[in-house]
């Protein structure tokens, strides 16, 4: 008994030890930096830590020394509900069976927790460091120290029904409860069940039912506050995080929170709180069902050849069983992606609906152009400084008419190619996205600063592109909750001068066989990649500042090979004060020595001593290389720059940061010079293999 003591107080204080990064709150990286109780704990000091902070103002008398006391006292359970200086029950009540004829009892309300809570709750007490294989043993043992195990009543719901019952005892190996119905008879259904039936189904199942189908009876003497927030942590790691094929894998030596609950958990309450696109959403529900099928099938004919393992399994079967799993780790691989906030939006996407509807118009019948003019209220002194300024020479010919709108998308809307939108001074406020079809010109009639345009819609997108060239220039952009990006570049040509882009989610993104020039501009605040530059695409930065950003530019190099690398232009740009690198490379990763080709030979990755040496160089050496030298001296200073591969994330298993030699002979980079780079998080520079 003591040593089994021993061994899990072993297995908490391990899990005290271990760092996740890229917690962007500051509320999660304190939660994940904070410890559990001491090797001297016994196995009911750990329990009653699983959900509440010890106290010894109370004056009760523990074995722990002063300074071990002093420590749980700032513990923090993963939920804040519990807590042993008030008495009685500090969970709320869930009342959503009550009403006129509703017979049932209250239940606990413990499915509102929020993403620290239930972070903290997997990662120090459920799950630790545990591997696939060992998920089941290590949730059966958080079971068995958190459950009450016995003696308290419960809500058995199902699609059917909900009838109240009485736990006798608990299978946690299994995951069920022997339970019996409580007398008199509680129960709501939705067809006709009677008692008989309920006892009839009770005895075919010898009294088991499932933990996660019973929900505790709101009590509130705080007795059953534990087991009620037990149970909802269990509840929803199988129905959100656990994916049947998980333990499936044949590469099992890895941590599972890291790699698997932690981006589950992070999309779950990013689809939560509405930050990715519905279109993306859809998609991981029907690649999370196509996987699932995949599964089942692959498993059937699995079993189907151990069964008649005496026989040679016959050509057909291992033809099907080849294929489907072929398909299920293809399926498995963009889960990964899109569960991964960092490659989410690697796949396919293909914008809201609306986004599809909009096509290009192409020129008017007549061959009339238009001038759009923007004024939500104008004078006369302004107005004749735009008719001399603008209005005449665009108007100098008889084929051009002028138009007025009391804001940008009216105006937009109502554009053929050609046209120009000339938005005077003002801040407008917009409650839709800004598609742009067609070859349009939009300008603001003043400094940025002066020609504000708003966002208060909550989208996929803030501005998108499709046009085969298209300027915008003079504007500041400000974002609130546009998921995609603040401006889209999907397809065609944008070309964007002196604009100030204030993000708060995302930042510009630039797809596929699309083109962004970017002159001038001042992006900043975005919470991903400043501008996210995907294969195939041909990106200009010139004379910009990108700033305050999780990573200033982030170049993704792994969609399909048809893309092509993305082609890259840098000059004289500021890359300031970004959380993470001002310059990050994505490439696909599969353990393997990587090799750069450098005019014409294979050379390998740097590695050790001479990885340290590197390291060990001044970055200002580089960066005045980088602004001072010629042009040759600066693609071997960009090759210098780019060996600082630098980790992204302490997830070793699923993704690491290697060296890279000479990047400039695969054509990324077209040009790169003057640039500067200053305080950003992590470095300058950076490669995320995954």
């Amino acid at each position: 008994m003591e040593q089994e003591t021993l061994e899990a107080a072993c297995i908490v204080s391990d899990m005290s030890d271990m760092v996740v990064v890229e917690l962007h709150s500051a509320v999660k990286a304190k939660e994940a930096e904070e410890g559990l109780p001491g090797a001297g704990c016994n196995s009911l000091d750990i329990a009653k830590a699983l959900f509440q902070n010890e106290n010894n103002e109370n004056g009760e008398d523990h074995d722990d020394d002063d300074d071990d006391d002093d420590d749980d006292d700032d513990d923090d359970s993963g939920t804040d509900y519990v807590n042993s200086e008030k008495s009685g029950t500090q969970l709320q009540r869930c009342e959503r069976h009550r009403g006129e004829s509703s017979s049932l009892p209250d239940t606990f309300q413990t499915s509102n927790l929020l993403f620290y809570e239930r972070f903290k709750a997997y990662q120090d007490y459920m799950l630790g460091d545990c591997k696939p294989s060992e998920v089941k043993a290590f949730t059966a043992d958080y079971l068995e120290k958190a459950l009450e195990p016995c003696d308290w009543l419960a809500l058995w719901s199902t699609d059917v029904f909900d009838v109240v019952v009485e736990v006798q005892d608990l299978d946690i190996n299994d995951l069920k409860a022997h339970v019996k119905l409580v007398q008199p008879l509680q129960y709501e259904t939705r067809c006709e069940i009677t008692e008989e039936d309920f006892n009839s189904l009770l005895e075919a199942t010898q009294h088991k039912v499932p933990l996660m189908e019973l929900q505790v009876l709101y009590n509130e003497s705080g007795d059953f506050d534990q087991t009620a927030l037990t149970l909802e942590h269990l509840r929803f790691f199988y129905k959100h995080i656990w994916r049947q094929w998980d333990e499936e894998d044949e590469d099992d030596d890895f941590d599972y929170f890291v790699r698997c609950v932690e981006p589950r958990l992070r999309l779950y309450y990013d689809i939560l709180e509405d930050r990715v696109p519905a279109g993306l959403v859809a998609e991981y529900q029907s690649l999370l069902q196509s996987c699932s099928q995949c599964f089942q099938q692959f498993s059937e004919l699995r079993s189907g050849l151990n069964a008649d393992s005496d026989l040679e399994p016959d050509n057909v079967s291992m033809v099907e069983g080849l294929k489907l799993y072929d398909q299920l780790e293809t399926f498995k691989r963009k889960l990964h992606i899109i569960e991964n906030p960092l490659l989410r939006y690697v796949l396919a996407y293909k914008g809201s609906s609306r986004q599809q509807c909009v096509q290009s118009r192409g020129l008017r019948e007549s061959g009339m152009k238009v001038v759009h003019v923007v004024t939500a209220v104008t004078n006369t002194i302004q107005l004749q400084s735009l008719l001399t300024a603008r209005l005449i020479p665009l108007c100098a010919a008889e084929d051009t008419e002028i138009q007025f709108h009391r804001d940008p998308v009216s105006a937009v809307d109502a554009c053929h190619q050609g046209d120009t939108v000339i938005v005077l001074p003002g801040t407008y406020s917009v409650s839709s996205s800004i598609f742009i079809p067609d070859s349009i010109t939009i300008e603001g009639f003043g400094f940025p600063d002066e020609v504000v345009i708003e966002n208060q819609y909550k989208g996929d997108s803030f501005v998108e592109s499709t046009g085969a060239d298209v300027s915008v220039s003079n504007i500041k952009f400000i974002q609130h909750d546009a998921i995609e990006g603040i401006l889209c570049v999907r397809e065609g040509t944008l070309n964007m001068e002196n604009c100030v882009l204030q993000c708060e989610t995302t930042g510009v993104i630039v797809r596929g066989s699309a083109r962004l020039t970017m002159n001038m501009c001042d992006l900043y605040g975005s919470k991903g990649a400043g501008v996210e530059i995907y294969p195939g695409s041909v990106c200009s930065l010139v004379s910009n500042g990108i700033h305050h950003c999780k990573d200033g530019v982030l170049i993704k190099d792994f969609a399909n090979e048809l893309d092509g690398m993305p082609s890259i232009t840098l000059e004289r740009n500021v890359i300031h004060n970004n959380w993470d690198y001002g310059v990050i490379l994505v490439k696909p990763g599969n353990g393997e020595e990587q090799h750069i080709h450098a005019g014409g030979s294979e050379e390998p990755a740097l590695h050790g001593a001479e990885d340290k040496q590197q390291e060990a160089e001044p970055a200002s050496r580089l960066e005045s290389a980088g602004t001072d030298s010629t042009d040759g001296d600066v693609a071997a200073a960009v090759g210098r720059k780019w060996q600082f591969g630098r980790q992204l994330s302490r997830n070793k298993e699923a993704s690491c940061s290697r060296p890279v030699q000479d990047l400039m002979q695969h054509q990324i980079f077209v040009s790169v010079q003057d640039n500067q780079f200053k305080r950003n998080g992590k470095g300058d520079f950076g490669v995320f293999f995954y």
